[in-house]
């Protein structure tokens, strides 16, 4: 995403994280051409001092109270007017909170939480589905966002695109397990995956779980379980963001049948170490390790 970005910007692009080795990675990625106009900030009230648009990707609630609100903060920072553009995936309610504090700042806030996984994050073809407070905080964030992504959708006010992100994934997660636990089956009673990930993807059973990163190994070579379930989306986060599901459905007093279900499995698959580590796709080799079993 910062690469994309960076390579349209003809303006100083200034970066942080507390990670040093992912500053590294990402300069040595650029070309020393298009990498001249980088930057390094010390901490992310440096980077707000800095900057009138922002952009935050982090991975759990608590890391963006910090990095927005906590010592040496955005909010330390931060100029009037600026622009702020988080895509973290977290609890709703954290992330307008931390807009309103945004905009108490003299400042801008939008919630633009990502859908396409680190596929669509090479390949540019993220969506992006936004919270705002209005349509002309929405119109500039999509300035940038469509460097990174081919889908910009406003979703109402703010906190919307969060709501839209964790429905989103709520039906991914449930729809995972689906393709699995089917290709699981039609192997064991004889089926060439390739053949029913074929029959499935040009029937009613064709989902982005078995068009796009079919869990079975070798059936799609650009899907993570082709590369030994790397490079995804992992189990993990997966199982956070279902957490984030079932807090919203709590709040809002809605039934969540599957999607506790749902839950309920990556918790037991994320209790292996490397599976946790790996795309949520694992489940397969999970699922197809439990019929072994029996």
């Amino acid at each position: 995403m910062a690469k994309h970005l960076q390579r349209q910007s003809d303006i100083p692009f200034y970066v942080y994280d507390m990670n040093p080795g992912a500053i590294s990675r990402f300069q040595a990625a650029c070309s020393h051409k298009t990498g001249s106009n980088i930057g390094l900030a010390s901490s992310p009230a440096d980077l707000a001092s800095k900057s009138s648009i922002i952009v935050t990707v982090l991975p759990e609630s608590a890391h963006v109270k910090d990095v927005y609100t906590g010592s040496n903060g955005i909010l330390e920072g931060i100029r009037k007017d600026t622009l702020c553009i988080d895509s973290s995936t977290i609890d709703t309610s954290v992330s307008v909170d931390v807009s309103k504090e945004v905009v108490a700042a003299g400042a801008r806030a939008v919630d633009a939480p990502i859908s396409g996984g680190i596929m669509g994050a090479q390949a540019g073809t993220l969506t992006f589905m936004v919270g705002s407070q209005n349509i002309n905080d929405f119109e500039q964030a999509k300035i940038h966002l469509s460097k990174m992504g081919k889908n910009v959708v406003r979703c109402g006010d703010l906190g919307a695109g969060q709501a839209a992100k964790i429905c989103n994934n709520l039906l991914l997660a449930i729809s995972m397990i689906g393709t699995a636990e089917a290709m699981n089956l039609g192997i064991r009673l004889g089926l060439d995956p390739a053949v029913l990930a074929s029959i499935i993807n040009t029937s009613s059973g064709r989902c982005w779980s078995s068009d796009t990163a079919n869990p079975v190994p070798d059936v799609i070579a650009t899907a993570p379980s082709s590369k030994d379930y790397s490079g995804g989306f992992k189990t993990r986060l997966m199982l956070k963001d279902l957490g984030l599901v079932t807090n919203a459905a709590k709040d809002t007093k809605s039934p969540l049948i599957l999607g506790s279900v749902a839950e309920n499995i990556y918790r037991h698959v994320a209790n292996n170490q490397r599976m946790a580590d790996q795309d949520f796709s694992v489940i397969y080799q999970w699922l197809a390790r439990s019929s072994d079993k029996n």
